[in-house]
Protein backbone atom coordinates (compact mmCIF):
# COMPACT_ATOMS: atom_id res chain seq x y z
CA UNK A 1 0.00 0.00 0.00
CA UNK A 2 1.21 3.27 -1.10
CA UNK A 3 2.13 5.66 1.77
CA UNK A 4 2.44 9.53 1.36
CA UNK A 5 3.50 12.45 3.90
CA UNK A 6 1.64 15.66 4.09
CA UNK A 7 4.17 17.49 1.99
CA UNK A 8 3.82 14.66 -0.77
CA UNK A 9 -0.26 15.34 -1.09
CA UNK A 10 -0.17 19.47 -1.06
CA UNK A 11 2.58 19.47 -3.84
CA UNK A 12 0.61 16.78 -5.94
CA UNK A 13 -2.93 19.12 -5.23
CA UNK A 14 -1.09 21.90 -6.11
CA UNK A 15 0.36 20.27 -9.68
CA UNK A 16 -3.45 19.58 -10.43
CA UNK A 17 -4.35 23.36 -9.68
CA UNK A 18 -1.54 24.53 -11.63
CA UNK A 19 -2.58 22.73 -14.38
CA UNK A 20 -6.71 22.67 -14.29
CA UNK A 21 -8.28 25.70 -15.68
CA UNK A 22 -10.92 24.79 -13.40
CA UNK A 23 -8.87 25.80 -10.30
CA UNK A 24 -9.11 30.02 -10.36
CA UNK A 25 -8.16 31.02 -6.97
CA UNK A 26 -4.89 32.76 -7.64
CA UNK A 27 -6.32 34.37 -10.54
CA UNK A 28 -8.05 37.78 -8.78
CA UNK A 29 -9.97 38.44 -11.68
CA UNK A 30 -11.48 34.79 -11.88
CA UNK A 31 -13.65 35.09 -8.92
CA UNK A 32 -17.53 33.42 -9.37
CA UNK A 33 -20.34 34.72 -8.01
CA UNK A 34 -21.62 33.87 -4.67
CA UNK A 35 -24.20 31.71 -4.70
CA UNK A 36 -25.94 32.68 -1.12
CA UNK A 37 -25.68 36.48 -2.56
CA UNK A 38 -27.93 35.05 -5.96
CA UNK A 39 -30.37 33.13 -3.23
CA UNK A 40 -30.65 36.59 -1.60
CA UNK A 41 -31.33 38.36 -4.17
CA UNK A 42 -34.18 36.08 -5.42
CA UNK A 43 -35.76 36.26 -1.59
CA UNK A 44 -35.23 40.04 -1.98
CA UNK A 45 -37.19 40.09 -5.40
CA UNK A 46 -40.16 37.60 -3.97
CA UNK A 47 -40.23 39.98 -0.70
CA UNK A 48 -41.18 43.09 -3.15
CA UNK A 49 -43.18 40.88 -5.07
CA UNK A 50 -45.35 39.13 -2.37
CA UNK A 51 -44.77 41.53 0.81
CA UNK A 52 -45.81 40.16 4.40
CA UNK A 53 -45.68 36.44 2.87
CA UNK A 54 -42.09 35.52 4.11
CA UNK A 55 -40.86 38.54 6.39
CA UNK A 56 -42.34 40.85 8.23
CA UNK A 57 -42.37 43.20 4.90
CA UNK A 58 -44.77 46.16 3.65
CA UNK A 59 -47.44 45.50 6.33
CA UNK A 60 -49.47 48.13 4.92
CA UNK A 61 -50.24 50.23 1.79
CA UNK A 62 -48.72 53.33 3.97
CA UNK A 63 -45.04 51.80 4.34
CA UNK A 64 -45.22 50.33 0.97
CA UNK A 65 -43.83 53.29 -0.84
CA UNK A 66 -40.71 52.87 1.88
CA UNK A 67 -40.32 48.98 1.69
CA UNK A 68 -40.33 48.50 -2.11
CA UNK A 69 -38.18 51.96 -2.50
CA UNK A 70 -35.30 50.34 0.44
CA UNK A 71 -35.74 46.84 -1.15
CA UNK A 72 -35.54 47.47 -4.76
CA UNK A 73 -32.18 49.97 -3.83
CA UNK A 74 -30.42 46.71 -1.66
CA UNK A 75 -31.44 44.00 -4.75
CA UNK A 76 -29.89 46.86 -7.24
CA UNK A 77 -26.52 46.90 -5.01
CA UNK A 78 -26.15 42.99 -4.83
CA UNK A 79 -27.00 42.37 -8.11
CA UNK A 80 -24.17 45.18 -9.96
CA UNK A 81 -21.88 43.33 -7.46
CA UNK A 82 -22.86 39.42 -8.46
CA UNK A 83 -23.40 40.59 -12.48
CA UNK A 84 -19.72 42.12 -12.39
CA UNK A 85 -18.27 38.68 -10.83
CA UNK A 86 -20.32 37.00 -13.58
CA UNK A 87 -19.03 39.16 -16.33
CA UNK A 88 -15.53 39.34 -15.35
CA UNK A 89 -15.22 35.71 -14.95
CA UNK A 90 -16.38 35.21 -18.00
CA UNK A 91 -14.75 37.72 -20.30
CA UNK A 92 -11.63 36.87 -18.28
CA UNK A 93 -8.50 36.76 -20.83
CA UNK A 94 -10.77 37.71 -23.30
CA UNK A 95 -9.20 40.81 -25.90
CA UNK A 96 -11.01 44.09 -25.22
CA UNK A 97 -11.93 42.85 -21.49
CA UNK A 98 -11.88 46.37 -19.26
CA UNK A 99 -12.44 46.27 -15.96
CA UNK A 100 -14.95 49.96 -16.38
CA UNK A 101 -16.26 48.74 -19.40
CA UNK A 102 -18.12 45.48 -17.43
CA UNK A 103 -18.50 47.73 -14.60
CA UNK A 104 -21.08 50.30 -16.38
CA UNK A 105 -22.77 46.90 -18.20
CA UNK A 106 -23.51 45.54 -14.82
CA UNK A 107 -24.71 48.45 -14.02
CA UNK A 108 -27.31 48.93 -17.29
CA UNK A 109 -28.16 45.02 -16.56
CA UNK A 110 -29.34 45.41 -13.20
CA UNK A 111 -31.24 48.45 -13.86
CA UNK A 112 -32.72 46.63 -17.02
CA UNK A 113 -33.83 43.73 -14.83
CA UNK A 114 -35.27 46.06 -12.02
CA UNK A 115 -37.28 47.87 -14.70
CA UNK A 116 -38.73 44.20 -15.54
CA UNK A 117 -39.89 43.58 -12.31
CA UNK A 118 -42.94 44.57 -12.73
CA UNK A 119 -43.84 42.71 -15.69
CA UNK A 120 -42.81 39.52 -14.10
CA UNK A 121 -44.63 40.14 -10.94
CA UNK A 122 -47.86 40.34 -13.17
CA UNK A 123 -47.46 37.40 -14.99
CA UNK A 124 -46.45 35.35 -11.71
CA UNK A 125 -50.06 36.59 -10.40
CA UNK A 126 -51.20 35.26 -13.78
CA UNK A 127 -49.65 31.75 -13.09
CA UNK A 128 -51.04 31.68 -9.24
CA UNK A 129 -54.53 32.26 -11.28
CA UNK A 130 -54.06 29.29 -13.53
CA UNK A 131 -52.89 27.09 -10.40
CA UNK A 132 -55.45 27.98 -8.62
CA UNK A 133 -58.03 27.28 -11.26
CA UNK A 134 -56.49 24.48 -11.76
CA UNK A 135 -56.07 22.39 -8.83
CA UNK A 136 -59.24 21.57 -7.41
CA UNK A 137 -57.18 21.14 -3.65
CA UNK A 138 -56.41 24.62 -3.04
CA UNK A 139 -58.00 26.54 -0.77
CA UNK A 140 -56.80 29.95 -1.65
CA UNK A 141 -54.19 31.53 -3.70
CA UNK A 142 -52.46 32.66 -0.75
CA UNK A 143 -51.72 29.09 -0.10
CA UNK A 144 -50.10 28.65 -3.61
CA UNK A 145 -47.75 31.35 -2.69
CA UNK A 146 -46.90 29.99 0.78
CA UNK A 147 -46.11 26.20 -0.27
CA UNK A 148 -46.98 25.17 -4.14
CA UNK A 149 -43.09 23.92 -5.60
CA UNK A 150 -44.31 24.31 -9.08
CA UNK A 151 -45.06 27.96 -8.39
CA UNK A 152 -41.88 28.35 -6.42
CA UNK A 153 -39.99 27.07 -9.49
CA UNK A 154 -42.27 29.19 -11.85
CA UNK A 155 -41.19 32.12 -9.54
CA UNK A 156 -37.82 31.59 -9.98
CA UNK A 157 -37.89 30.58 -13.79
CA UNK A 158 -39.02 33.96 -14.51
CA UNK A 159 -36.72 35.66 -12.75
CA UNK A 160 -33.68 33.60 -14.08
CA UNK A 161 -35.04 34.08 -17.77
CA UNK A 162 -34.66 38.34 -17.69
CA UNK A 163 -31.21 37.92 -16.64
CA UNK A 164 -30.70 35.16 -19.26
CA UNK A 165 -32.37 37.22 -21.92
CA UNK A 166 -29.66 39.86 -21.02
CA UNK A 167 -27.01 37.17 -21.93
CA UNK A 168 -25.47 37.32 -18.14
CA UNK A 169 -23.29 34.15 -17.05
CA UNK A 170 -23.62 31.70 -14.47
CA UNK A 171 -26.48 33.53 -12.06
CA UNK A 172 -29.80 32.34 -14.18
CA UNK A 173 -28.06 28.47 -13.91
CA UNK A 174 -27.30 29.40 -10.17
CA UNK A 175 -31.00 30.39 -9.36
CA UNK A 176 -32.63 27.64 -11.01
CA UNK A 177 -30.40 24.99 -9.94
CA UNK A 178 -31.46 26.48 -6.82
CA UNK A 179 -35.09 25.89 -6.99
CA UNK A 180 -34.48 22.35 -8.83
CA UNK A 181 -32.77 21.27 -5.30
CA UNK A 182 -35.61 22.84 -3.57
CA UNK A 183 -38.46 21.11 -5.71
CA UNK A 184 -37.19 18.46 -8.08
CA UNK A 185 -38.72 20.88 -11.47
CA UNK A 186 -35.76 21.18 -13.27
CA UNK A 187 -36.61 24.59 -15.54
CA UNK A 188 -33.77 26.10 -17.88
CA UNK A 189 -33.70 29.44 -17.71
CA UNK A 190 -33.43 29.99 -21.30
CA UNK A 191 -36.86 28.18 -22.06
CA UNK A 192 -39.81 30.55 -23.52
CA UNK A 193 -42.91 30.19 -21.34
CA UNK A 194 -46.17 31.86 -22.01
CA UNK A 195 -48.76 33.19 -19.27
CA UNK A 196 -50.84 31.33 -16.96
CA UNK A 197 -48.55 28.44 -16.46
CA UNK A 198 -49.23 25.32 -14.07
CA UNK A 199 -47.33 22.21 -12.47
CA UNK A 200 -49.32 20.38 -10.59
CA UNK A 201 -47.68 18.16 -8.23
CA UNK A 202 -44.36 19.30 -9.39
CA UNK A 203 -41.85 16.37 -8.72
CA UNK A 204 -39.31 15.47 -11.95
CA UNK A 205 -40.26 17.80 -14.42
CA UNK A 206 -37.42 18.79 -17.19
CA UNK A 207 -38.09 21.60 -19.31
CA UNK A 208 -34.89 22.15 -21.29
CA UNK A 209 -33.23 25.33 -22.92
CA UNK A 210 -34.47 25.67 -25.94
CA UNK A 211 -38.54 24.70 -25.23
CA UNK A 212 -41.32 27.16 -26.02
CA UNK A 213 -44.63 27.23 -24.46
CA UNK A 214 -47.65 28.75 -25.34
CA UNK A 215 -50.67 30.53 -22.90
CA UNK A 216 -52.72 28.05 -20.62
CA UNK A 217 -50.37 24.87 -20.45
CA UNK A 218 -50.78 22.30 -17.78
CA UNK A 219 -48.21 20.13 -16.97
CA UNK A 220 -47.75 17.04 -14.55
CA UNK A 221 -45.27 15.32 -12.34
CA UNK A 222 -42.46 13.83 -14.02
CA UNK A 223 -43.29 15.40 -17.80
CA UNK A 224 -39.95 15.81 -19.44
CA UNK A 225 -39.59 18.63 -22.54
CA UNK A 226 -36.39 17.28 -23.55
CA UNK A 227 -33.97 16.99 -26.55
CA UNK A 228 -33.88 13.60 -28.24
CA UNK A 229 -30.03 13.13 -28.47
CA UNK A 230 -26.86 14.99 -26.73
CA UNK A 231 -24.49 13.21 -28.16
CA UNK A 232 -23.27 16.64 -30.51
CA UNK A 233 -22.80 17.94 -26.91
CA UNK A 234 -21.19 21.43 -27.25
CA UNK A 235 -21.92 21.36 -31.10
CA UNK A 236 -25.64 21.88 -30.06
CA UNK A 237 -24.97 24.64 -28.16
CA UNK A 238 -27.47 27.33 -29.40
CA UNK A 239 -29.15 24.81 -31.73
CA UNK A 240 -32.96 24.19 -30.88
CA UNK A 241 -33.52 20.89 -29.60
CA UNK A 242 -36.77 21.26 -27.46
CA UNK A 243 -39.95 21.05 -28.06
CA UNK A 244 -42.60 23.81 -28.86
CA UNK A 245 -46.13 23.57 -26.84
CA UNK A 246 -48.44 25.38 -27.93
CA UNK A 247 -51.12 27.12 -26.25
CA UNK A 248 -54.10 25.13 -24.17
CA UNK A 249 -52.24 21.68 -23.82
CA UNK A 250 -52.37 19.25 -20.75
CA UNK A 251 -49.60 16.84 -20.59
CA UNK A 252 -50.20 14.29 -18.06
CA UNK A 253 -47.75 12.89 -15.20
CA UNK A 254 -44.42 11.12 -16.62
CA UNK A 255 -44.79 12.01 -20.24
CA UNK A 256 -41.81 12.70 -22.73
CA UNK A 257 -42.02 15.21 -25.58
CA UNK A 258 -38.57 15.15 -27.19
CA UNK A 259 -37.02 16.98 -30.20
CA UNK A 260 -36.43 20.71 -31.47
CA UNK A 261 -38.89 19.60 -34.77
CA UNK A 262 -41.42 18.36 -32.40
CA UNK A 263 -44.34 20.36 -31.80
CA UNK A 264 -47.54 19.80 -30.01
CA UNK A 265 -50.66 21.60 -31.38
CA UNK A 266 -53.37 23.87 -30.04
CA UNK A 267 -55.15 22.03 -27.41
CA UNK A 268 -53.77 19.24 -27.58
CA UNK A 269 -53.63 16.51 -24.24
CA UNK A 270 -51.25 13.78 -24.05
CA UNK A 271 -51.65 11.23 -21.87
CA UNK A 272 -49.10 10.01 -19.15
CA UNK A 273 -46.19 8.00 -19.77
CA UNK A 274 -46.68 8.84 -23.66
CA UNK A 275 -43.32 9.18 -25.85
CA UNK A 276 -43.57 11.82 -28.25
CA UNK A 277 -40.87 12.13 -30.74
CA UNK A 278 -42.68 13.52 -33.74
CA UNK A 279 -45.76 16.50 -33.88
CA UNK A 280 -49.20 16.22 -33.61
CA UNK A 281 -51.97 18.51 -34.85
CA UNK A 282 -53.63 20.66 -33.07
CA UNK A 283 -56.67 19.15 -30.62
CA UNK A 284 -55.00 15.83 -30.91
CA UNK A 285 -55.53 13.06 -27.83
CA UNK A 286 -52.01 11.51 -27.59
CA UNK A 287 -52.30 8.08 -25.91
CA UNK A 288 -50.43 4.77 -25.53
CA UNK A 289 -51.87 2.02 -27.47
CA UNK A 290 -52.85 -1.64 -26.30
CA UNK A 291 -51.92 -1.09 -22.64
CA UNK A 292 -54.00 -3.81 -20.45
CA UNK A 293 -54.45 -3.65 -16.68
CA UNK A 294 -53.92 -6.99 -14.99
CA UNK A 295 -55.75 -7.79 -12.10
CA UNK A 296 -55.06 -11.31 -10.22
CA UNK A 297 -56.72 -11.96 -6.91
CA UNK A 298 -54.82 -14.13 -4.83
CA UNK A 299 -55.68 -16.43 -2.33
CA UNK A 300 -54.96 -14.94 1.48
CA UNK A 301 -53.19 -17.97 2.38
CA UNK A 302 -50.54 -17.53 -0.42
CA UNK A 303 -49.19 -14.24 1.04
CA UNK A 304 -46.37 -13.98 3.52
CA UNK A 305 -46.54 -11.27 6.47
CA UNK A 306 -43.49 -9.02 6.40
CA UNK A 307 -42.01 -8.22 9.69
Amino acid sequence: MRKCDLKDIIGEIQDLYDSSDEIFFTKPDRRMPSRNAVIGILKDMRNIMFPGYFTDGAQSAGDATYFIGNTVLHVEEQLIEQVRLALHFRDCGKEGHDHDTIDQHAREVASAMLCKLPSVQKMLYKDIQATFVGDPAAQSKEEIIYSYPGFFAIWVYRIAHELYKLDVPLIPRIMTEYAHSRTGVDINAGAEIGEYFFIDHATGVVIGETTKIGNNVKIYQGVTLGALSTRGGQRLAGVRRHPTIEDNVTIYANACVLGGETIVGEGTVIAGSAFLTESVPPHSRVSLKNQEVNVRQVDKASFVELA
